[in-house]
C-alpha cells in the first residue's frame, strides 16, 4: 500500500484498529505507514460494518501461516499478540458524498484485496 499512495491521489487513508492508544501507536510504527492508525476502541465502526470475529480454523489457516512465514523471511520481527486475534477487519472506501462505495470483508487475517482494486475502487468513488 505504502509504494502506491501516490495513485490514490488526494484519497485519505488510514489504518483502524480496535486497541490500546499504545498498540495504536506501536502498529502505526509497525506499519511505517505515512497514515494514520485511528482508534474505535469499542469497535463500533467494525460492528457497524459487519466485521466479524473469525473462527479459530479461518485465523490460523495455512495461508495466514505462510504469510507470516513470508513475512518472517523478508525480515519482519512477528510479536506477541497482546489484542483479540480472532476480530476481523476489512476494507472500505468512503465517498465524496460521505457514503460508502466500496466495502469488502475479510474473511481471514490474510484476506486482502489487490492494491489495483483498492485504486479503481478509489476511482470509481471519486467519478460518482
Amino acid at each position: 500500500m505504502r509504494d502506491h499512495l501516490d495513485e490514490l491521489a488526494d484519497a485519505t487513508v488510514a489504518a483502524v484498529t480496535f486497541g490500546s492508544a499504545r498498540a495504536a501507536a506501536d502498529y502505526h510504527e509497525w506499519l511505517g505507514a505515512p497514515f494514520p492508525v485511528l482508534r474505535d476502541r469499542h469497535r463500533e465502526a467494525y460492528r457497524r460494518l459487519g466485521f466479524d470475529r473469525g473462527a479459530t480454523r479461518a485465523i490460523y489457516r495455512w495461508a495466514t501461516l505462510r504469510r507470516y512465514l513470508t513475512l518472517l523471511l523478508r525480515g519482519r520481527r512477528l510479536r506477541k499478540p497482546t489484542e483479540d486475534t480472532h476480530q476481523l477487519g476489512g476494507d472500505v472506501v468512503i465517498g465524496p458524498d460521505g457514503r460508502i462505495t466500496y466495502l469488502r470483508r475479510q474473511v481471514a487475517p490474510d484476506d486482502r484485496p489487490d492494491i489495483d482494486e483498492l485504486i479503481r475502487a478509489v476511482a470509481d468513488a471519486r467519478s460518482g
